[in-house]
């Protein structure tokens, strides 16, 4: 079975308009058949951040909602977690402290229950710290900025569920650009992604005749923003504490909701180009038009100016064509 999809949320995600990426976590959870487990333990709040998240998931057609809240590395070795886990079709990992929730959970056996989930076909999401911990290495805590400084962030491991790859959140919002570099100029195998607030990177596993790629698909009113360091050029290995950092070569990646990016292959994946309904319509009628003249040419029944004229009386004043037909009437 192909490991379940990927929701990394850069956190502050729409909770009360059309809640368009919470819709689409519940749509892939099954949708009125979805039985979601919360993960809110890096919340510093109480009960209500579940119940604010069971309110919404309900609202959106999810059949059922279940806390798993450990507070502690104990906490999460008990098995009646771990089962529920195994029971959801959903996994949130709620936004706070990130650090917190690395702390707790992984290398638990309720750690490793998400991991397991993940592979099997559920989808995990998480938003802010629960988008962090999702990659292999996670932002602990940091400064924002957009140069990158040593030592201006440190990195704890996170949970793996997206390999070779550092992830950061609210990031344009909160200028994270700078760590961002930081970490992949110190780490250049690994793939920087940074998620801006109310958007997605919904990361699905298509396989083709080469081998399983794993593809990014933006949804939400931001961007992700991806620094590739394949072929950089850095002194981090030397540069003095708190300096400016050298990174040249970093191949960056922009892309808006709609964009798709081949995390295997490191490329942008072709989209077909969006039509306007509005425009596809307006150029059926001119095309329907052209080819009418086109006859009335060709049987002789007018010649192309009194054509252009009567297509003008069709369309009405102010039509394209009628002021043609004026310019073409003041130049003689």
């Amino acid at each position: 079975m192909p490991r379940g999809p990927l929701m990394i949320i850069g956190g502050a995600e729409d909770k009360l308009g059309r809640r368009t990426i919470l819709r689409e976590f519940v749509s892939a959870s099954g949708g009125s058949g979805a039985r979601i487990a919360v993960i809110p333990t890096a919340s510093s709040l109480g009960p209500e951040v579940v119940e604010v998240y069971d309110a919404l998931f309900r609202r959106l057609g999810a059949a059922d909602v279940a806390a798993v809240r450990p507070e502690s590395r104990e906490e999460a070795h008990d098995l009646v977690l771990v089962k529920a886990l195994a029971d959801a079709t959903g996994i949130f990992m709620t936004g706070g402290n990130q650090l917190k929730l690395s702390a707790i959970i992984s290398g638990t056996p309720l750690g490793d229950a998400i991991v397991a989930a993940h592979e099997a076909g559920t989808v995990v999401g998480g938003t802010s710290a629960g988008a962090s911990i999702q990659s292999s290495h996670m932002v602990a805590f940091g400064v924002g900025g957009v140069t990158p400084k040593q030592r201006m962030t440190q990195v704890a491991a996170g949970l793996g569920l997206l390999r070779s790859s550092v992830i950061d959140q609210h990031f344009d919002q909160r200028n994270r650009y700078g760590r961002l570099l930081m970490i992949v100029s110190q780490s250049p195998q690994l793939l920087g992604i940074g998620v801006d607030e109310d958007t997605a990177a919904v990361i699905e596993h298509v396989p083709d005749e080469h081998g399983d790629h794993e593809i990014l698909r933006v949804l939400g009113r931001g961007a992700v923003t991806i620094f590739d360091p394949s072929r950089i050029v850095t002194n981090a290995y030397e540069a003095k504490r708190s300096s400016p950092m050298l990174a040249s070569g970093v191949v960056l990646h922009v892309l808006p909701q709609g964009s798709a990016f081949d995390l295997t292959s490191r490329t942008l994946v072709a989209q077909e180009p969006m039509r306007d309904p509005l425009d596809a319509d307006e150029l059926l009628e001119a095309g329907h038009d052209l080819r009418q003249m086109a006859r009335d040419i060709a049987a002789g029944d007018a010649s192309p100016s009194t054509l252009r004229r009567r297509l003008a009386r069709k369309k009405g004043p102010g039509s394209d064509v009628e002021q043609d037909q004026n310019s073409d009437g003041a130049s003689s």
